[in-house]
């Protein structure tokens, strides 16, 4: 059963730790939700900002100037968020696969192999918070600054909507998370 277990969180650690890997990188936080008589499609990230031509699918971004100058809070506060919680599951599924019972590494120490995964599972824990606060704090910045243009009123010709990294992102957290109980609770 502690195998079955084992393999399930590793699994499921894998990939979610995929996931926030994808939607730190990928540029499509926020999209243009108004599609009415749009012929481009934009998509706002944490690096860059792109569009896309709708008739014919030419695709052009444009990087931001660097990471050091003044951005948006939001844009600071994921980046450095899921930074953090990349690194932190990277390591987690690193100890983890060593911790599992299939691995011969410590195969004399079942006491050891079974700390480094309890150890994995908290890493986890911790990193699948930072990405889920990155990623809701982001998604909650839209929507704040959406809510405050109609509520006054604003209308700027582009209204953004959550994009499918905010997703991704929150998904692999939350996917994250679960390996965390599976290894922390399910485990012991």
């Amino acid at each position: 059963m502690s195998a079955v277990l084992q393999m399930m969180a590793f699994g499921l650690a894998l990939l979610s730790t995929l996931f926030l890997l994808l939607a730190t990188c990928t540029d499509c936080w926020m999209v243009n939700a108004d599609d009415s008589l749009e012929v481009s499609h934009k998509c706002r990230g944490l690096w860059r900002e792109c569009v896309t031509n709708m008739q014919d699918g030419v695709r052009t971004c444009d990087q931001y100037d660097s990471i050091l100058a003044d951005h948006p809070v939001k844009i600071v506060v994921t980046r450095t968020l899921l930074i953090t919680a990349d690194l932190l599951v990277g390591l987690a599924l690193a100890i983890l696969l060593l911790g599992l019972d299939c691995i011969k590494f410590l195969k004399e120490d079942p006491r050891a192999k079974l700390k480094m995964c309890y150890g994995a599972g908290v890493i986890l824990g911790i990193g699948s918070i930072l990405g889920l606060v990155g990623s809701v704090w982001y998604a909650a910045d839209v929507y704040v600054e959406r809510a405050m243009l109609v509520s006054h009123n604003v209308f700027l010709g582009v209204h953004y909507d959550f994009g499918w990294s905010c997703w991704l992102g929150m998904a692999g957290s939350t996917g994250c998370f679960v390996a965390s109980i599976l290894l922390t609770c399910c485990l012991s």
